[in-house]
Formats: structure tokens, sequence, C-alpha cells
């Protein structure tokens, strides 16, 4: 896609996040800052002149304004989870692209929502889980394909905790019934569900059974929680995410032949460059006093933050719609909503005293 051409995206909502969403679109070669909505114009323009929009940028004091722009090529769609049905429809319905925060819905059947909007309008949806399209991702994507190297997935373990504020417990709208209902389990635990699926290759787990002791507030909103996830050849995973506990962003991947570990799997150490470390063929010395072959480590630069990548393949998927009369590309959402299908069948094992809940196709 030449660079005189970029998508023109706009962001609707001034959320703490679509500030680096912004300096995202900024670094992608494709895409361009087109105009910024929010429920008044003060907030808005403010928005705008914090995170540098171009002077040409429209400034808009309501999300309706936004939508009927002509030059909106898609809109990053950041606002809390609860809104997301409502306003991903109407996106769609005005035949824009949607870049979605995640979660995606509150439960699989508002996502379904959502498709059948993006569908009916031939738009292009997509998740925002950004350290799925770091060049990390592939290489260890590469390792988990290699039946030398790994062999065959037998298990997971993904973590995803951080320590919030009282603040944060008591104001943010992660921790709000009607806003994020979810809490930590769709804020943190997509998350680690993504990291389950991408080991597996986005093959569902047939049952998922909820870890006891969840913590919620007052609210109801789970702070912390987790679940196992099991599926018929034997494969089993487990998952933690927690709003209570240290920064952890951990991930093990253990194969028959080979293991693969990840310290910082959802944001990177250091922003231009993410590594991660595999044994294989794991053994002791003959005393066994030591290994015989310890974890290597393996450094993955890119030239763009992960954010960036990302909104550069969603400018690119949109190009291709925009000027090639492509069909939109149906990868991201089918794992979106396979994360969404995992996410709820958690929930209705804890709403079920924690039995056993099959996922259905």
């Amino acid at each position: 896609m030449a660079a005189e051409n970029p998508i023109r995206i706009g962001i609707m909502g001034c959320a703490e996040i679509a500030r680096k969403v912004s300096r995202a679109v900024t670094l992608a070669p494709n895409a361009t800052l087109a105009a910024v909505a929010s429920r008044s114009i003060e907030k808005a323009t403010a928005f705008a002149r914090a995170n540098c929009f171009p002077a040409e940028a429209k400034i808009y004091g309501s999300y309706e304004a936004l939508l009927e722009d002509p030059n909106i090529d898609a809109i990053y769609c950041p606002l809390p989870t609860g809104f997301h049905v409502q306003w991903a429809v109407a996106i769609a319905q005005k035949g824009k692209h949607l870049l979605l925060e995640k979660p995606v819905a509150l439960n699989v059947a508002d996502f379904d929502t959502i498709l059948e909007a993006c569908d009916a309008n031939g738009v292009q949806i997509m998740d925002g889980t950004m350290w799925m399209h770091h060049p990390r991702t592939q290489k260890m994507k590469e390792f988990l394909s290699d039946p030398e190297c790994f062999g065959q997935l037998k298990t997971i373990h993904s973590y995803f905790t951080f320590s919030a504020d009282p603040d944060f417990l008591k104001n943010d709208v992660r921790v709000k019934p009607d806003l994020d209902g979810l809490g930590a389990l769709g804020d943190a635990g997509w998350y680690c569900i993504r990291s389950i699926l991408f080991a597996a290759n986005y093959e569902l787990p047939k049952t998922v059974v909820a870890l006891r002791e969840p913590v919620f507030n007052d609210a109801g909103v789970v702070l912390s929680c987790g679940a196992s996830l099991h599926w018929e050849d034997g494969k089993a995973a487990t998952f933690y995410c927690s709003f209570l506990g240290n920064l952890t962003m951990d991930v093990t991947m253990i194969g028959t032949k080979g293991t693969l570990h990840i310290h910082d799997f959802i944001i990177p150490f250091q922003e231009r460059e993410a590594s991660f470390k595999t044994n294989s063929k794991g053994g002791f010395n003959e005393l066994v006093t030591g290994w015989l072959s310890v974890p290597s480590e393996h450094i993955v630069p890119t030239g763009i933050p992960q954010e960036a990548c990302m909104v550069r393949e969603f400018a690119r998927l949109v190009g291709e719609i925009k000027r090639n009369g492509a069909k939109p590309d149906k990868k991201w959402p089918t794992i979106s909503r396979k994360n969404q299908q995992v996410i709820d069948a958690v929930m209705a094992s804890i709403q079920r005293g924690f039995q056993p809940v099959e996922i259905v196709g």
C-alpha cells in the first residue's frame, strides 16, 4: 500500500489505552490519525493536542459526528466493554472498519451481534491484542510447529497479574459492573486465554473448569480468578489473572520434545526487541547435578512497536478491501470469538459452583 494513501483512522473515545494506539497509528507506515471524538469537544481537543494529532485531523464532540464523517475509513473503539455492542454495530453500519479493544464483548452472544453487523456491511474487524503482531510471536510459532524441536503440545500455563492501586480498585472502569463487568477475567485473563489458544493452534478446549476461590469486589466484579482447560486428546492448560498480584506476564508451553518460556508476553521488557527461551530434548548430566542443555534465548527485534505492527496489519487488510475489492479477513474475528467462548465458559463454571463447562463449536 502506498504510504501517500494511508488508511484514515478515527479514535472513538479518549481512554488511556487510546494514547498508545494513537501513537501506533502515527508510527504505522500505512495509516494516519484522521479524527478523534469524545463526549465533549474540550476533551477531544485536549486529547488531540496531547497526542500529536496532525493539524488537519478532525475534532468531534460526539461519537455520532465521527460516524458521519465520510473521510474516515476505520475507527478504533476503546470504549468500555459494556458499550461495545451499541457502538461497534453503529460503526459497522456506517461501513467503517473496526479495530475493537479487548475484551470484545461481555459474552459471545453480544459479539455475534457485532460480527453479524460487520458481515452485513463488509467491514474488517480486529481486536486489540497487540502482542499477537510482534515479530516474536511468529518466531515462537515456528518453534512450536517444529516436530523435532518441540514435538506434540502437552500443556500450557499462563499468568498475567498486576497490583492495582486503591484508586484503580475503586474507580477504574474495569471494576465497574455496568462498564466492564468481566473485570480481571476480561482484562488480564483475555491475554492468558489468547496465549493458550495460540499454543494450541486455536483448537478450542472441550471443557473448562474455573479454579476455586476467585476474588470479587463488593459490586461482584472479578478481581482475580483462574481456570483449567482440557482437550479430548489429553492436552491441558491453566491460567491465572489478577489485579491483586505483582506484575507478572509469564507463559510456559511444554511439548513432548521441547519447552518455550516467555516472561513478558503481553508488553515486552523493551519496546524495540523481545525474547523468548527454548529448550529441546532436555536432560541431566551423569551425576544429575546439572542440565546437559540449558535453555537458549532468542532475541527478536522489531522496527516499530508491537501496537504499530497491529495497526499496520489492520490497515493492510482495510486497504485490500478498499482498493482491491477483497473480502474481510476472517482469521482475526474467528480467533476473537474463540477467546470470548472460553471467557464465557469460565464465568459459567464460576456461577455453577466450579463445575466443568463444555464448549460447543
